[in-house]
């Protein structure tokens, strides 16, 4: 995929776009914060923002949408379904609760954020598909424009596909120069669906590697440049966060060059590096009471 703007659009296998940068708000403080976070992405040319229920920001990111002053229908909007709402009603439900959070009639995306997997219940393939069947059901009834999944694996997303009507069309992994799963990303877009990153920037650990700060240097780029184009050129859309509305334009600049397919395979053995320690079979503590 050639981008030459954060606003090109990258098409879902049902045909809706999606910006090919995202703003993230994982992490990013309430009390106001990410309400003004997401008025500044938006100023500085976002039009992608992603945010989940257990984020606990929705609905700051629905009031900065509206203090941004944008039209609703020129903006991308994610957000991600949480483990303790799994199975059908719960899910159905969780789906108004976020659009009730956030202000909106309809989302442009929403994920199922984990998987559920055998260590929480023997159960996992039939809870994931009652829980899609919900998401299915509202993409119907045109409350989602797109769905899919975050945290999948090929495991998790054979199995999901094989008891769906609608297949998942995107998986958000953990993805950066340092934790680069390109096995997932392979099945991903071999199977018609679009992998988007989530951290890319390795939260902010991989920023001061010594390797990675000498090939951005070789570019002239930031380390957070760097890691946003190696996305890109992997076809995977990144979500970088920053609080600081320097850092967001900057974080975006990243059309005027291209990495090396040398420097793409350093980038990909990149040892261990900013890696959040989360894998769908070792999901965070607090989601193992997910059922």
């Amino acid at each position: 995929m050639i981008f030459s703007a954060m606003t090109d659009p990258v098409r879902l296998a049902n045909g809706v776009e999606i910006p090919c940068i995202g703003y993230g708000t994982w992490q990013t403080p309430t009390g106001g914060m990410t309400r003004d976070c997401v008025k500044a992405a938006i100023a500085a040319g976002y039009r992608h923002i992603d945010t989940a229920f257990i984020y606990g920001n929705e609905d700051e990111v629905g009031d900065g949408v509206r203090a941004a002053g944008i039209d609703r229908h020129d903006l991308f909007i994610t957000s991600k379904h949480w483990v303790t709402e799994r199975g059908y009603k719960k899910t159905a439900a969780a789906i108004d609760v976020s659009l009730k959070n956030l202000g909106m009639d309809y989302l442009d995306l929403y994920l199922i954020h984990w998987p559920c997997v055998a260590k929480v219940d023997p159960a996992w393939e039939e809870i994931n598909a009652d829980t899609w069947r919900a998401f299915e059901d509202a993409y119907k009834a045109g409350k989602l424009r797109a769905i899919g999944v975050s945290n999948f694996q090929e495991k998790h997303l054979r199995s999901l596909m094989a008891n769906a009507d609608v297949s998942p069309m995107v998986d958000q992994i953990e993805f950066h120069p340092g934790h680069a799963p390109m096995d997932t990303v392979r099945f991903v877009q071999a199977n018609d669906m679009v992998a988007e990153a989530w951290s890319p920037l390795g939260s902010g650990a991989v920023l001061n590697d010594p390797g990675l700060a000498a090939l951005a240097a070789k570019y002239g780029k930031s380390v957070a440049q760097l890691c946003v184009r190696f996305a890109l050129q992997n076809g995977v859309v990144p979500l970088p966060k920053s609080t600081d509305p320097a850092r967001m334009r900057s974080n975006a600049e990243v059309f005027d060059f291209e990495i090396s397919p040398a420097d793409m395979e350093t980038l990909l053995q990149t040892p261990t590096l900013g890696f959040s320690g989360y894998l769908p079979e070792d999901a965070p503590a607090d989601a193992l009471a997910g059922n």
